[in-house]
Parts: structure tokens; C-alpha cells; sequence
């Protein structure tokens, strides 16, 4: 491995460095982490244009099966840039919280486009438009997982008022597919503000195995095909609480 770049800041730390081997594979990668090595971003130096993670190859099928000729999304979390790079033909507005990861999107990892906003991702939204985009990505993680302002009942609300009517949000979660309260409570919680709610996860060898989950909400019913899902399959999530904004009452 070769460090390129590594700085801790308020308890976060972020690392960019080149591996010649990823998940097995061997090649020439860079990789972005966060604390505790987890790997926000990977780039494949060979071949750039390659989208090497699952998640992001299947919320792109997600976004053009249901709606081919999608043209405005809204994305939370910039990390290396996987999915703006994608859709550079698209009317797409990014927020980003960290000024230092959208640097090193740009530095180490050929991110150049002028589209990205440092700021809280909640706030820029809800300065939209109402019904201004097709999509909204929350792809957003600190060292404590997705920050619970963004799954909130409030939040999920605000958000299906800035979708047009045939609108999707999907969100990029870390948890288990079973038995995993917190993700069964933004389910839950997604589950007031849409109509429409499918669940997919990786393969994990136990039930308590940490794993990428995405779960859509849409105004319109949410179609997929299993071949296309990067090996994501769907699954059926628990019942849990609803998550309210600390400031409000419940």
C-alpha cells in the first residue's frame, strides 16, 4: 500500500491511499477511508471509468429502469464522485458537508465538475424548488453512520415535496438485514412519508454481518431487475419506531 494522504480532524479520519488489491481483486487502486478503514470510494486506476462498488451500479439501474429519461438529481454525500461523474449529462446538484472531501475527489481521484456544494445537504434541499427533481441520493456517512437528521420523519417528508410526481429517494445504509432496529426504524419511518418501499441488501454469511442495504421510496411503484442489481436482492425489513428531529414533539 501507499499512503497519499491521511489528516484526523473532530474524531474523523480520512485516508487516501493506493492498493494493489481490493476485495480480492488485483489490479492498481485508490481507495478513500474513513475511521475504522471504511472504504468510502475506490477508484480503478487502470480503468477509471470502471464502477468498482455494487451499490452505486445498482441505485443507477434503479434510476434508469424506473424513469429512463430522468433528468435532475439531487445527491447527499459526494465521496469520490462515483455517481455525479455518471451522470455529468444530468442536471445534478451535490451537497457535501466536508470541504477536505470534495478536495481529495478532485486532487487523487479526477473529480472536475463544478457541481458540488459544501454544505449541509438537508439545507441546501430544502431551498429547492418543490418538485424540482426525478431523484434524491442519500449516500451521506460520518465515522457514526448516516446522520439521523437525514432519516427523520421531517426530513422524509421535506423530501417527497421536492420530488415531481413520479419521484424516487434512494438511500445507501450500513446495517443488517435482520434484527437491526435503527434500520428497520428508517423504514418504518420512510413508510409515512411514500407510498411505495422496496429494501435490498448483499449477501452476508450471518444475519449479524454488516452489509450495504438500499432502500427506495417512491411516489410510483418501484420496479427492478434482479440480473441488473449488482447482486442486491430484495428482502423484507421489521416494523419499527418512527424517527422525529430532536426538536419536535412525538
Amino acid at each position: 500500500m501507499h499512503l497519499l494522504y491521511k489528516d484526523h480532524v473532530n474524531d474523523q479520519e480520512i485516508t487516501v491511499l493506493d492498493t494493489p488489491k481490493l476485495y480480492g481483486e488485483n489490479g492498481n487502486f485508490r481507495v478513500l477511508q474513513f475511521s475504522n478503514e471504511a472504504i468510502q470510494g475506490a477508484l480503478d486506476l487502470n480503468h477509471p471509468e470502471r464502477i468498482l462498488f455494487e451499490y452505486p451500479r445498482a441505485m443507477i439501474h434503479l434510476m434508469e429502469l424506473n424513469d429512463p429519461s430522468f433528468e435532475d438529481l439531487f445527491v447527499i454525500g459526494h465521496g469520490i464522485g462515483t455517481i455525479p461523474r455518471y451522470c455529468a449529462d444530468k442536471r445534478c446538484k451535490v451537497a457535501e458537508l466536508d470541504a477536505r472531501i470534495v478536495e481529495l475527489s478532485r486532487k487523487y481521484f479526477g473529480y472536475n465538475g463544478d457541481n458540488v456544494i459544501v454544505a449541509d445537504g438537508r439545507q441546501i434541499l430544502e431551498g429547492e424548488d418543490p418538485e424540482a427533481y426525478d431523484f434524491i441520493i442519500l449516500d451521506a456517512f460520518t465515522d457514526k453512520g448516516t446522520p439521523q437528521h437525514l432519516t427523520s420523519w421531517e426530513f422524509f417528508k421535506m423530501t417527497s415535496e421536492k420530488l415531481d410526481s413520479h419521484g424516487a429517494i434512494i438511500l445507501n445504509l450500513m446495517g443488517r438485514s435482520e434484527h437491526d432496529h435503527h434500520v428497520n426504524a428508517i423504514h418504518t419511518t420512510l413508510r409515512e412519508c411514500y407510498p411505495y418501499v422496496k429494501s435490498f441488501a448483499l449477501p452476508a454469511e450471518g444475519a449479524s454481518d454488516i452489509q450495504n442495504i438500499l432502500i427506495v421510496g417512491g411516489k410510483t411503484s418501484i420496479q427492478f431487475q434482479a440480473r441488473h442489481m449488482s447482486g442486491f436482492s430484495e428482502i423484507e425489513l421489521g416494523e419499527g419506531y418512527i424517527i422525529r428531529d430532536a426538536h419536535s414533539l412525538t
